[in-house]
């Protein structure tokens, strides 16, 4: 796990490692290998025990403490809302909205979070590899043709997903937790947690904190660069300086995280440049767009918009994929596990084929059942709105998802028709974890009230490397229903 350490009186250490700025980072084969087995047997004795509270429950209702002992610390508010409102973090040219008391784990926590992410990690890597070499898997998640064929396009890297975001609704009380869904390649949100993060290091409530804790952060951003570098360089013919194209549509990106990636990678003297996919061109082996030849492709844009939206360049891209002949991270073999559909496959027998015994268990646990709605099929089963959630099949960014606690029985009646009508799956609410929080805005008041969380784990080359949290008052956590951006902190001491 790459960590940063962010107390003054402990700098140049972290509490797990280290990160960019200067520390050691973990070796390549540290990486690979995961966890240590001590550590490994630390997490299991864990999650059998599934008993007593996190610490985070402690360390955050400490500072939740702080912030009422400072009349709700809008003095600190606003310097962290200056400074936020000069960073790329910003959401239609305002700071993104931000909560005020940030997520802290204990490095115990962070530990038990490695679990859960690389463990599923390692199930999605198995279920692709199986889904590549089994028609029968294949034909579980219903692609057309054309998607099916893209996703066995052949790889070349090991890595079969080099970057994901799995997020769970965690219950500190207990340590339990449920997935909500599984993210490859588009996954966003790192620039916003790290900005969010030094924002809340400003505040009077963060500057005390730290103070009576060793603190430190997670190196996201840095451990993204470093996944996707390590992809490319296992390219047959792969040069020292690639010209590396982010390809996504401008609209549906977040412009100011790949620019700080940009500024990333430029330090390590590599040039990255975004490319809307409507520019590029394919010929004689070539990927172009308009600044000229692509070496190596991250792929950022998510396969159901693509398909939404045809061109000439979306029919280059797809050349260019079937060919091989230019690298493409986050190849299209990575949308299996991204669909909504796939919480279902793993519930399905079919998975006993490639998972083993304890993988098995860990779905039964930890994976919330999911049913594909078919033409015809009975909505019966599903009339406790109170008891389930609706999304879209190849849905993103939250958009279409309903929870039926949201609904009055009449309306939730008409989501599952809806559902049932696009192929839709209906998936068991959990409902998540609240803590004491309040919007970082100081035009926001200073009461404390409960906010509901969710918490996206980075895995980077099938590594854990950080948390993505947000927080929201509503049933779904998500870009159009109010949420706030929290920070993270690993703090012990």
């Amino acid at each position: 796990m790459s960590m940063e350490s962010v107390n003054t009186r402990t700098a140049g250490t972290s509490v797990l490692g280290a990160g960019r700025d200067g520390c050691a980072a973990p070796s390549r084969k540290d990486a690979a290998a995961g966890l240590a087995q001590v550590e490994r047997a630390m997490l299991t004795a864990r999650e059998k025990r599934n008993g007593g509270p996190m610490d985070s429950v402690a360390l955050e209702g400490e500072y939740a403490r702080l912030v009422e002992e400072l009349n709700g610390d809008v003095a600190g508010r606003e310097r962290a809302q200056a400074y936020l409102a000069g960073t790329r973090s910003l959401y239609h040219g305002a700071p993104m909205p931000w909560a005020a008391v940030p997520k802290i784990f204990s490095p115990d926590d962070a530990r038990h979070l490695a679990w859960a992410a690389e463990t599923m990690g390692a199930i999605m890597d198995k279920l692709t590899r199986r889904y590549v070499e089994d028609p029968e898997l294949r034909a579980k998640f219903g692609f057309t043709p054309e998607v099916e064929a893209a996703t066995l396009v052949p790889l070349p890297y090991e890595q079969q997903i080099p970057i994901a975001r799995v997020d769970i609704f965690l219950d500190e009380r207990t340590g339990a937790f449920k997935f909500c869904e599984l993210n490859t390649d588009g996954s966003a949100g790192m620039l916003n947690t790290v900005e969010t993060t030094r924002a809340c290091a400003l505040t009077d409530a963060g500057k005390r904190f730290a103070t009576a804790h060793q603190v430190a952060v997670f190196d996201v951003l840095g451990a993204c660069a470093d996944a996707l570098m390590d992809c490319y360089r296992q390219v047959p013919g792969a040069v020292e300086k690639p010209e590396i194209a982010v390809v996504d549509y401008a609209e549906s990106i977040s412009a100011d995280e790949v620019a700080e990636f940009i500024e990333l990678f430029a330090e390590r003297g590599i040039r990255m440049r975004f490319t809307d996919i409507r520019d590029l061109t394919y010929e004689g082996g070539v990927l172009r767009d308009g600044q000229g030849v692509i070496d190596c492709v991250w792929r950022r844009v998510v396969i159901s918009e693509l398909l939404e939206k045809p061109c000439p360049g979306v029919e280059a891209f797809m050349r260019a994929a079937q060919e091989g002949r230019v690298p493409i991270i986050g190849g299209f073999r990575t949308w299996p596990t991204a669909t909504k559909t796939v919480f279902s496959v793993l519930h399905d027998p079919i998975a006993a084929t490639f998972l083993t015994a304890d993988e098995l268990a860990f779905v039964k646990e930890h994976v919330p059942a999911t049913y594909m709605l078919e033409e015809g099929g009975d909505l019966a089963p599903f009339a406790d709105r109170c008891a389930w959630i609706a999304k879209p099949r190849d849905g993103y960014n939250s958009m279409g998802v309903v929870a039926g606690v949201d609904c009055t029985d009449a309306e939730w009646r008409q989501v599952l028709e809806q559902t049932r009508a696009g192929g839709g799956v209906v998936q068991e609410y959990v409902r998540p974890y609240a803590t004491a929080n309040l919007p970082g805005d100081p035009d926001a008041g200073t009461g404390l009230a409960p906010y509901m969380n969710m918490e996206g784990l980075y895995l980077f080359n099938g590594r854990f490397a950080g948390v993505f949290t947000r927080c929201g008052r509503n049933a779904t956590i998500g870009e159009f229903t109010g949420r706030l951006m929290m920070s993270c902190l690993v703090a012990e001491g």
